[in-house]
């Protein structure tokens, strides 16, 4: 089991929907806290949620090569290497591939999937080194399931899940674990993502939607299990059944969430 209490935990996206809630949750558990966002302004009311638990904190952008070496220089001169780095960062938007700009979705790319990746190469070597740690993914339930208007990102969130399995077997015996959470649709900003391309706003049903602090607790309570799968809500567990013993309902059941979305859409802008 890994026991938070009194450990190091590096944040990333520490100022969103998901971040804030880690924040409390962890700060709860007794860890101490390293917290990274793309501005200090959107840092400033978790540093306060972390009171005297707060080690460092860093404005960084994560889609930059650069901004991954700030936060480990961050965590360098601190003379600390997390126990728990929490790979939660990341964007969103929808729309036909085609109908984005290009630089939206390569830096999608660069925070949702080289980001984690970037980070972990940069603090691997001495958690290995130590004979512990652990890393937890914040992937999605779109790394399961292809569905339309979101191919770059399903893309990043498969490449993440993937990196998580493929992690999980190349740190087996060394103490560093791995968790990969796969939430589906959840009450965070990345729900009011651009729409590119699209004719009729989309909208997710508000029966799709979980509360962010449920699936942290989950995240933090599969960490705790050293579970390397962790499906947070019901939604995402369902699906994940389906994927596994009828993948043929899947085109079934994107086009009724993708009727539902538009529903829900023309609802919410009338």
């Amino acid at each position: 089991m890994t026991n938070p209490a009194n450990k190091t935990v590096l944040i990333t996206g520490a100022g969103g929907g998901f971040g804030q809630q880690l924040v409390r949750q962890f700060r709860a558990t007794g860890a101490k806290l390293i917290l990274t966002d793309v501005t200090d302004s959107a840092l400033q009311d978790v540093i306060s949620a972390a009171g005297d638990h707060l080690v460092a904190s860093v404005a960084a952008d994560l889609a930059s090569e650069e901004g991954c070496d700030s936060v480990a220089a961050t965590c360098k001169d601190h003379g600390v290497i997390p126990d728990i780095l929490v790979n939660n960062a990341g964007v969103g938007f929808s729309g036909r591939l085609d109908k984005v700009p290009r630089d939206k979705w390569e830096s999608l790319m660069q925070l949702n999937l080289l980001a984690p990746m970037r980070l972990c190469n940069a603090f691997l070597p001495e958690m290995i080194e130590r004979g512990s740690g652990h890393i937890l993914n914040v992937s999605s339930l779109a790394g399961w399931v292809g569905s339309r208007g979101m191919s770059a990102y399903c893309a990043s969130k498969f490449g993440l899940r993937g990196f998580g399995i493929a992690l999980a077997a190349d740190l087996d015996r060394t103490g560093v674990q791995v968790t990969n959470i796969y939430p589906c649709f959840s009450q965070t900003p990345i729900l009011d993502s651009p729409q590119y391309g699209e004719e009729k706003p989309r909208s997710v049903p508000a029966n799709l939607i979980s509360d962010p602090a449920d699936v942290v607790a989950r995240m933090i309570d599969g960490v705790r299990r050293n579970r390397l799968h962790v499906f947070p809500d019901k939604h995402a567990r369902r699906i994940h059944y389906v994927t596994r013993f009828a993948p043929w309902l899947l085109p079934i059941l994107d086009r009724r969430l993708q009727a539902q979305a538009t529903k829900a859409g023309s609802t919410s802008s009338a």
